[in-house]
């Protein structure tokens, strides 16, 4: 005998098969998203092609803070990579995680569905060379990364049970405020804090779907294909069994995920290049060349820098600032520490992973005469590891419900802390935000909600207005903290540590 509640249960998923929600979406909701996208994403005509005014916004911001640190996402890439390994973490470092834990989290946001579709995408439009550029859109990211990252921790909240709350709206309102611009600092750090919680839970929806869709597209099994919900609750009890604990918890979660992950698609990929290896050289001259043809896919070299920019930018989220509220939680006493360790970031997902996604596109050359409208980004992926065998789509599909699955779950803290923020850092607030972001994972895996993934992507570019305005007006205050730690490193006062267990004997 059905109880009330299965009874309901039932009712539910049947509401979300029926096709009523999506019709609803589509006819009150359609217009809104669309309107708000036409503004988000507003094309600014650019020699003979258009660029959205947003992408350019964060590319020029990338471009500032690399000259205004003097390249200092190059000069401390070794340091960075210390930081990492726990070389100057001392034991007394305030916060919840380890220098490994906080870059996992934020790259488990990062190293997702953008990689493996996004970079398909830009090569169907902008060519091979569009590769390149989102080569040098993720080399200006990293600085962007360094400054956002920085200021989550100098700015942070540390409460008396030792957990922590940190991220642009914190470094908004109090950062700004320090400068005297208060009024400014706040509506800035509301509105970052609003924008954050609702587009954690369109990218929630919009990962819940393809993750759903892959494992359906591989299984073709009817069952799952007509009960989608399944595949979602799922989900959403591992997610649960996660995010019920925090921030540690994720951490813990993703700094054993996201190195198997992308090890995982890496490795794939270098078996696609090395079976296609005679092809290297001829691959590696498209892509530069292309970068710089006069005559190109979309408008020569122009289109291709555009298109490779636009879809490193959605790939890396650098001047977004959603990664700065993993970052803030690390342990560390000195917050430029983790501007270094976030400089790695765009690093690893856009240079090292993006780019062996382009490789295996170019070698296979499955991208051409594919139309994007017509055949998604994974598909022609997909295609390009079918090369090797028919079966090596299914070493895809498995990486890309990694990919969504630790996408979910860093975007749950995201948002919650954004939630958490606008309600006074209250903790019940948090806890009903979770039940709010598991729903959503379940509606995201039964229907396509494409007016709300519309409308989450357009509020998701929104938060890099607020964040990047904060960021310049912060300038100042960065350059003397990179540059007064800088100065500090390289006299010696900052000792490495040769194990975890040591002590730092300096100041900290």
């Amino acid at each position: 005998m059905m109880t009330l509640e299965s009874i309901f249960t039932v009712e539910i998923f049947a509401l979300f098969n029926s096709g009523i929600i999506d019709t609803t979406l589509d006819r009150y909701f359609q217009p809104f998203a669309t309107w708000l996208a036409s503004i988000v994403f507003y094309p600014l005509p650019l020699f003979g092609t258009e660029a959205p005014v947003i992408v350019l916004w964060l590319i020029v911001a990338g471009t500032f803070f690399t000259v205004w640190l003097r390249f200092l996402n190059i000069r401390g890439m070794k340091h960075a990579f210390n930081l990492v390994r726990g070389k100057y973490t001392p034991e007394d470092a305030v916060g919840e995680v380890s220098h490994f834990q906080a870059l996992s989290t934020a790259v488990s946001s990062t190293v997702g569905l953008g990689n493996i579709a996004g970079v398909a995408i830009a090569i169907t439009l902008g060519g091979p060379g569009a590769a390149f550029w989102m080569v040098v859109a993720g080399f200006f990211g990293m600085s962007t990364k360094m400054v956002e990252c920085m200021l989550a921790v100098k700015y942070r909240h540390v409460h008396p049970d030792g957990t922590t709350s940190g991220g642009p709206m914190y470094y908004l309102r109090d950062g700004l405020a320090e400068l005297g611009f208060v009024k400014i600092g706040k509506v800035l750090a509301v509105c970052w804090a609003l924008f954050m919680m609702i587009a954690a839970l369109g990218t929630n929806a919009f990962q819940a779907n393809q993750a759903t869709q892959q494992l359906v597209d591989v299984a073709n099994v009817d069952w799952l294909i007509n009960n989608k919900w399944a595949i979602g609750m799922l989900l959403a009890a591992l997610t649960a069994a996660v995010i019920i604990g925090g921030i540690k918890s994720i951490a813990r979660v993703t700094s054993i995920l996201v190195p198997f992950m992308t090890l995982l698609y890496v490795t794939a990929c270098l078996v696609v290049i090395s079976v296609n290896i005679t092809g290297i050289p001829a691959a590696i001259g498209e892509i530069v060349t292309g970068a710089f043809s006069p005559q190109g896919v979309a408008g020569g070299v122009v289109g291709s820098l555009v298109v490779g920019l636009q879809r490193a930018t959605f790939s890396n989220s650098a001047g977004v600032g959603d990664a700065a509220v993993a970052h803030s939680a690390v342990k560390t006493n000195r917050p430029a520490t983790e501007g270094f360790v976030a400089s790695l970031e765009p690093f690893i997902d856009t240079i090292i992973v993006c780019s062996m996604t382009a490789l295996c596109i170019v070698l296979t050359g499955t991208w051409q005469g594919s139309d994007v409208h017509e055949v998604s980004g994974v598909t022609l992926t997909s295609r390009a590891f079918e090369t090797v065998a028919p079966s090596f789509s299914y070493v895809l599909a498995f990486a890309v419900f990694l990919f969504a699955y630790s996408t979910i779950l860093s975007n749950s803290y995201y948002g919650m802390k954004g939630f958490g923020f606008l309600l006074g850092d209250n903790p019940k607030a948090e806890v009903a935000y979770k039940v709010i972001f598991l729903c959503f994972t379940v509606i995201g895996a039964a229907t396509a909600l494409a007016p709300v993934i519309l409308f989450a992507d357009s509020v998701f570019f929104l938060l890099a207005l607020c964040n990047i305005i904060g960021l310049y007006f912060l300038a100042n205050v960065v350059r003397r903290e990179f540059n007064s730690y800088w100065k500090k490193l390289k006299s010696g006062e900052y000792m490495v540590l040769e194990n975890s267990n040591s002590s730092l004997s300096s100041s900290n």
